[in-house]
Order: structure tokens, then C-alpha cells, then sequence
């Protein structure tokens, strides 16, 4: 695996983090084991479904040979991989625009949305299990009525709408069979969290021109890296090591610009995870070097309940020199590359414990490890923390109260 993860300046020792080992282990045969509910996605970017990619793939290349855009609907993981995707990645064949609607209520958003329906030629893909999840329901019942308008008719509207749903039960799976939208499966057995290598994900992602296979290709290569039997899991017991000595939160520095949607994807993927009975450290992210100037100030000297995970780009995609002052002759890399040294000596020396985790080049494979080691770093930490890192039962409760406020 390219991916390098260092944890030698979190302040653990590496006796304590060897110790551990074995029980990151027994995690791991957990979670590859199959006896484990929702834990479809370890296995997927190695046993594929050749029949059902290709089959995302000519849908994709059906969309963008008739569409301008494609309106994604959904929420949570059922938007927030594809979106951290498509804005961290190069689009290496033909695309169109993704836009995403349904992953929040802000009525100018909608308002933005549906003039861009107007305007160019559209397609819907609606993404829920069941299809009933507030928001995404409200964007669907929103602009479906626009696009019988658009296209004249509610049969040549459904024509351009697409749901990934459950295979077999849910109000979209009903819409499916009576208005016949094309239609692809969300697998019962994977969280929408961890969704990114199904239709829920790759389908966007190849609308926009990104090579989905290249991506499986990354996930398969972090799966099968033998470094999980030694010291691949070491940042998970780290973290779970952290937390135990008293770190509440985690934040995400953020060393790339494009990576600002990786980091919407993390809080979810660790906060829904984790976050149960106590436990867990709060993810937060920031973008190095922008946040230096603003937050900054309190992580250098604010109350220190936290431990830092820079996610550092090693190689830039393009090398910008700086023709005159006085960095004459630096690149653009060199003044980006002593901001993150200078970030790791000033908050080591504030007792910031800090893990990196580098990526060589933000490339579409080099992605798709990341995003598997992440997934997996996360359900291991939530197993040694003694929680199911596949259920959200604390999600339900602000549902609850706002279909009483609406009732």
C-alpha cells in the first residue's frame, strides 16, 4: 500500500501500541469473518460484482452522453463519499456536472438547484434504503413535479430518474416498479457510511469522469496489504489508546485544499461510529494552512482535550515556482511543506499528540486505499472501544422530534 501512517509523535509508546496488536486483530478476523452484520463493504473492492459495475458504468455512460447534469438526492452516506470524492479527484475521461440536493433543508440551496434543472438537461438519481428520510423525500417531492414539467409528461420525466434503494422493500423500491425508474441496489448489508465502493458512490463518481475501477483497484491493494497482521492498525490503537487517556477530540488537519470534503466524510464516518454509550473522540476537521490563521490560536493554545491527524498530499500534481522576494526560487510545495513542519513543531512542543497519515500523490488509486484504510481504522478503533462500529441509534432521536413538530 502506498499510504504511510506514522504514529511516533502521538506520545504512545510503541510498546503500548505492540501490546495491542493482537486484540486489532481479533478485530479485523471480525469484521472479515462475514459473521458480523453490515459488514458487506470489507470484502467488495476484492470479491466484485463484475455484471453490477459494469452495469454502473453503462448507466454513467448513459447519463453523460444525455444529460448536462445530474442531480444527486441524499444525505449522509448517501451523498458524502461520492461528493468528497469527486471534489478531491482528477476526472481522467468525459464527465458532467454532479450536483447534490437533499442533504440539507436551506431553501436558497433548493431554489439554486431547481433553476439549474431548468436550465440544462437533467437527470435524477435518488439515493435512500427505504426512501423515507425526511430530506431526502422533501427534495425528491420538490423537484420531481419539475421535471414533468421540463420533459411533458410524468412517463418521459421518469425516464430520467434513477433510484439506488433497497433490492427488495421501500417507498422508492414501490416507485421503481409502478413509474419504472432505472434502478440499482444498495446492499443490505453495508451502512451508508461505509457505501462508497457501491452504486451509492461510484455511480456519481463516474458521471464525473472518474475511474471507478482505478479506485477499486486502491481499495483492493489497502485490503490485502499484509501490513494489517503487524502495524497497519497501529493508528487505530492509537487513537483508542488517546481516548483512554483523556483526548475528547479529533481533529483533521487538512493539508490539501481538496481534501475539505474527505473531511465532511470523516466526521461522519467516525462520529456515527464511534460516537455510543460515552465513548469515542469527536471528529473535527480543518484546512491547513487557511485554519492556522483563525483556529490556530486555540490549538496552540486552547484547553488540549485533543489530538491532531494531518492528512498531508506528498507530491503536488503541478510544480509552481515563485519567481521573486524573498522565497525567490522555493516552489509553491516548499513554503507548503515547511507550513506542515511548522505546524508539527509548534503543536508537538504545546504537548499536541499527532499522527500523519501521507499520501503520495492524490490520485484516484492512491484514494481509494485511503478511504479503505480509514473505514477500516474506524471500525477497529469503535471494536476496541467496545462499540458497534454499524449502528446510529442516537440519529434517530432529532427524526423523532421533528416528525412530532411536523405531526
Amino acid at each position: 500500500m502506498n499510504i504511510i501512517v506514522k504514529t511516533d509523535k502521538t506520545g504512545i509508546p510503541a510498546a503500548d501500541i505492540e501490546a495491542l496488536r493482537p486484540d486489532a486483530g481479533m478485530a479485523l478476523d471480525r469484521l472479515w469473518s462475514g459473521n458480523e452484520p453490515m459488514t458487506g463493504w470489507v470484502t467488495l473492492p476484492v470479491n466484485r460484482n463484475q455484471e453490477e459495475l459494469q452495469r454502473i458504468q453503462e448507466i454513467a455512460d448513459i447519463i453523460k452522453d444525455e444529460a448536462e447534469l445530474l442531480v444527486v438526492i441524499g444525505i449522509g452516506g448517501s451523498y458524502m463519499g461520492a461528493k468528497a470524492a469527486i471534489e478531491a479527484l482528477p476526472k481522467v475521461g468525459p464527465g458532467i456536472e454532479v450536483r447534490f440536493l437533499g442533504n440539507n433543508l436551506c431553501t436558497d440551496y433548493y431554489w439554486e438547484t431547481m433553476q439549474e434543472i431548468k436550465e440544462k438537461n437533467t437527470i435524477l438519481c435518488v439515493i435512500s434504503k427505504s426512501g423515507n428520510t425526511m430530506e431526502v423525500r422533501t427534495a425528491f417531492e420538490v423537484v420531481k413535479p419539475l421535471m414533468v414539467e421540463k420533459y411533458g409528461s410524468v412517463e418521459e420525466a421518469s425516464k430520467r430518474i434513477l433510484a439506488i434503494t433497497d433490492e427488495e422493500t421501500g417507498t422508492l423500491r414501490s416507485e421503481v416498479a409502478e413509474y419504472g425508474y432505472s434502478s440499482l441496489v444498495v446492499p443490505g448489508n453495508v451502512g451508508g457510511r461505509y457505501s462508497i465502493g457501491t452504486p451509492v458512490g461510484l455511480l456519481p463518481m463516474a458521471v464525473s469522469g472518474i475511474d471507478i475501477m482505478e479506485f477499486l483497484d486502491g481499495a483492493a491493494e489497502c485490503a490485502n496489504d499484509p501490513g494489517w497482521d503487524h502495524d497497519l492498525a497501529d493508528y487505530a490503537i492509537a487513537r483508542h489508546l488517546l481516548e483512554k487517556q483523556g483526548k475528547e477530540v479529533e481533529v483533521f488537519g487538512l493539508c490539501h485544499s481538496r481534501l475539505f470534503y474527505l473531511g465532511e466524510w470523516m466526521k461522519q464516518l467516525f462520529g456515527e461510529s464511534e460516537g455510543k454509550e460515552g465513548k469515542g473522540l469527536m471528529p473535527t476537521s480543518l484546512t491547513y494552512s487557511t485554519d492556522l490563521h483563525s483556529m490556530g490560536q486555540y490549538l496552540q493554545e486552547g484547553r488540549q482535550t485533543f489530538m491532531e491527524t494531518l492528512m498531508i498530499v506528498d507530491e503536488p500534481s503541478v510544480s509552481i515556482e515563485i519567481p521573486g522576494g524573498p522565497q525567490k526560487g522555493k516552489t509553491v510545495a516548499d513554503i507548503n511543506e515547511a507550513m506542515i513542519g511548522g505546524v508539527v513543531s509548534a503543536h508537538r512542543q504545546a504537548g499536541i499528540p499527532i499522527a500523519e497519515v501521507h499520501i503520495p500523490k492524490l490520485d484516484t488509486r492512491n484514494f481509494g486505499q485511503l478511504i479503505y484504510f480509514l473505514e477500516t481504522t474506524c471500525a477497529i478503533t469503535a471494536m476496541l472501544n467496545g462499540v458497534d462500529p454499524f449502528n446510529q441509534p442516537g440519529v434517530e432521536a432529532y427524526k423523532r422530534e421533528m416528525h412530532r413538530l411536523l405531526d
